[in-house]
C-alpha cells in the first residue's frame, strides 16, 4: 500500500504545474474587448462599495452618501493611478501617445491613486459637511479590498512579476512580456523558467490588511481616534511597498533609488507624525466612542425625527400663542361692574369682592 502522500506535499506538486499564460482577454461585446483587469477592478470596486457602505452604517455614518462618493472619489483615483503608472513606465509610451488615453488600460500606480483620492475626499467631505477623518477610517479597508482583487488583473496582463524562483507559486511569463534581462531567452528559457508573482503578495497583503482593520474596529475601535485606521494603512501599504520593491527589475528611479521607496518612507513619515499629533496630550481629537445599536442608522434617525416647518407658520403660531399667554395673565373682571354706578349697594363694587386671603 503506498504511503499516503502529505497535503502540503499535494498543493506544491499542483503549484508547480500551473505553467498557463492566460489570455487578457475575458471576452468580447461585439467588437469591442473587455480585459480580465477591468474585470478585476470593476468586482474589486463592487466589493469596496459593500465594504465601505456596511462599515458607514455600523460606525453611525450616513451610509447613503457612499452612493455618490463612491463615484467621484473612485473616477479621480483612477486618474491619478494612471498618471502614476504612465510616468512609471514612460519608455512604453512615449512613442505613442495615444496609449495613454486609449484603451486597453492595462496599468495603475497605487499611490497616484491613493494621493488623487485623498484630495478628492477631503474636497467631498468639506462640500457636504462630513468628517473627513472618520470617513477615512470607513475607507481603509475598502482599501485593502480593492487592492486585493485589482491586483489578480495584473496576473491576466503578464506584469507585476519579480526575478525567477524555483518557488512552487512561480508564475510563467512568455516571450512577448518579457522585460530585461528577463528577455534574454537563452539564460531564461519560457519553459523552464518562472518568476515572482509580485501582484499575489501585494493581493494577499490587502486580504490579510483588510481582515485585520475589520477586526480592529470592532475591537478596539470606540477607543481609536478617527483616521487611525487610514494611517495603519498608509503604513501598512507603504511597508509592503518597500518591500517587493527590492524584487523588481523595472523600476522608476529617482537618484539611482527605487521612486516607490521614495515615495513610501514619506507616506511612513507622514503617517506616523499625523498620528503623533492627533495623539498628543491636549489635542481636542474625540475618540470615536460606542457605535450606534445594531440596525440604528443615526443620521437617518436624526433625519425622521426632524420635522421642517414653514417660516409664515411658525411666525404665525408664535403670534397665536402671544395671544393667548395674555389672555391667561389678564385678570377676570364682572361684567356688572361696568354699569353698576359709583356707590351701589346692590351687587356690585367692594362687597362683591372677596376680602384679602379668601
Amino acid at each position: 500500500m503506498p504511503a499516503p502522500v502529505l497535503p502540503v506535499a499535494a498543493l506544491v506538486s499542483v503549484l508547480a504545474a500551473i505553467t498557463i499564460t492566460p489570455d487578457p482577454v475575458a471576452f468580447q461585446l461585439g467588437p469591442i474587448p473587455v480585459y480580465w483587469y477591468g474585470v478585476c477592478y470593476a468586482v474589486g470596486l463592487a466589493l469596496t462599495y459593500l465594504v465601505i457602505t456596511r462599515e458607514a452604517r455600523r460606525r453611525g455614518l450616513d451610509a447613503r452618501l457612499v452612493d455618490n462618493g463612491i463615484i467621484i472619489v473612485a473616477v479621480v483615483a483612477l486618474i491619478g493611478g494612471r498618471l502614476y503608472h504612465v510616468i512609471d513606465q514612460w519608455q512604453l509610451y512615449q512613442g505613442d501617445l495615444l496609449k495613454i488615453v486609449m484603451p486597453p488600460y492595462t496599468g495603475l500606480g497605487v499611490y497616484g491613486g491613493i494621493l488623487t483620492g485623498t484630495i478628492a475626499a477631503v474636497v467631498v467631505t468639506k462640500l457636504w459637511k462630513q468628517s473627513f477623518w472618520k470617513w477615512t477610517d470607513v475607507i481603509a479597508p475598502g482599501l485593502f479590498v480593492m487592492q486585493a482583487i485589482g491586483r489578480l488583473g495584473n496576473f491576466f496582463n503578464q506584469e507585476l512579476y519579480g526575478p525567477p524562483t524555483t518557488l512552487p507559486w512561480g508564475i510563467a511569463i512568455d516571450e512577448a512580456h518579457r522585460i530585461p534581462p528577463y528577455n534574454d531567452l537563452a539564460t531564461y528559457p519560457v519553459d523552464t523558467t518562472f518568476f515572482q508573482p509580485l501582484f499575489l503578495y501585494e493581493s494577499l497583503s490587502g486580504i490579510i490588511g483588510a481582515v485585520t482593520l475589520l477586526w480592529i474596529a470592532r475591537r478596539w475601535g470606540a477607543r481609536l481616534r478617527p483616521g487611525d485606521l487610514f494611517l495603519l494603512f498608509l503604513v501598512w501599504y507603504a511597508v509592503v511597498r518597500m518591500l517587493l520593491e527590492t524584487l523588481r527589475a523595472d523600476n522608476w528611479t529617482f537618484f539611482g533609488v527605487p521612486t516607490a521607496m521614495v515615495v513610501s518612507a514619506i507616506v511612513i513619515a507622514f503617517a506616523v507624525v499625523v498620528f503623533a499629533i492627533r495623539h498628543r496630550p491636549g489635542s481636542g481629537v474625540e475618540r470615536w466612542g460606542d457605535p450606534p445599536a445594531p440596525g440604528e442608522d443615526a443620521d437617518e434617525a436624526e433625519d425622521d425625527e426632524t420635522v421642517e416647518v414653514d417660516d409664515d407658520e411658525a411666525d404665525e403660531a408664535d403670534t397665536e400663542a402671544d395671544v393667548a399667554d395674555d389672555a391667561v395673565d389678564e385678570p377676570a373682571v364682572d361684567a356688572d361692574d361696568g354699569a353698576d354706578e359709583p356707590g351701589d349697594r346692590d351687587g356690585g363694587g367692594d362687597a362683591a369682592r372677596p376680602a384679602p386671603g379668601t
